[in-house]
């Protein structure tokens, strides 16, 4: 099969004979390659889970965000709603709406005890005459005899402004809050 080896000579003989070799050893190897196995799926186990780890914490963050967002969003609406509600003419008409009435002039104490100034009972002002037409009343009103032209018809113009009118009124009509009934 193969061939004898032949015999050394010189100083490969004698480093021969300080360390006789018996020939290739597989155990010695064994645990080496072991190791090297061990650690390489080790750190490919390892690295799997940090990377699922880091994916879980991605999809966290992304559904933080997306909550920050919306909760943002609310915030914004319910401020913008506060802030139609201070108004000074919204809490006007609120406060007309519980029965409040302007307060009359005022009269101030000094230190000493002193009245300053005049009080007077505030008192509600005469109901106000009855509320002015709508532009929705009018254009459901017969049209004026002397707007019309010669074949008996109002003009084109009129149809216009009044939907115009309709628009710019609805808008108003959805930000006013609607009423509540005091104490609750």
């Amino acid at each position: 099969m193969s061939k004898p080896a032949a015999p050394l000579k010189g100083r490969a003989a004698r480093l021969a004979r300080l360390m006789p070799s018996t020939g290739p050893s597989t155990a010695a190897r064994t645990p080496f390659v072991l190791l090297v196995v061990l650690l390489l799926g080790g750190g490919l186990i390892t690295l799997l889970l940090l990377n699922s780890a880091l994916n879980e914490g991605s999809f966290r963050l992304s559904e933080l965000k997306r909550d920050t967002t919306e909760l943002t969003d609310e915030q914004q609406a319910l401020q913008r709603d506060v802030d139609s509600r201070s108004q000074p003419d919204a809490l006007e008409r609120r406060a007309r709406e519980l029965g409040m009435v302007p307060g009359g002039s005022p009269a101030f104490l000094d230190p000493d005890g002193t009245v300053r100034g005049n009080p007077t009972e505030a008192t509600a002002p005469p109901p106000s005459p009855s509320p002015t037409p709508s532009p929705r009343a009018s254009a459901g009103a017969a049209p004026d005899p002397d707007a019309t032209g010669a074949s008996g018809s109002a003009p084109a113009a009129e149809p216009d402004s009044a939907a115009e009118s309709d628009s710019a009124t609805a808008p108003a009509a959805e930000s006013t809050p609607p009423p509540t009934s005091p104490g609750r």
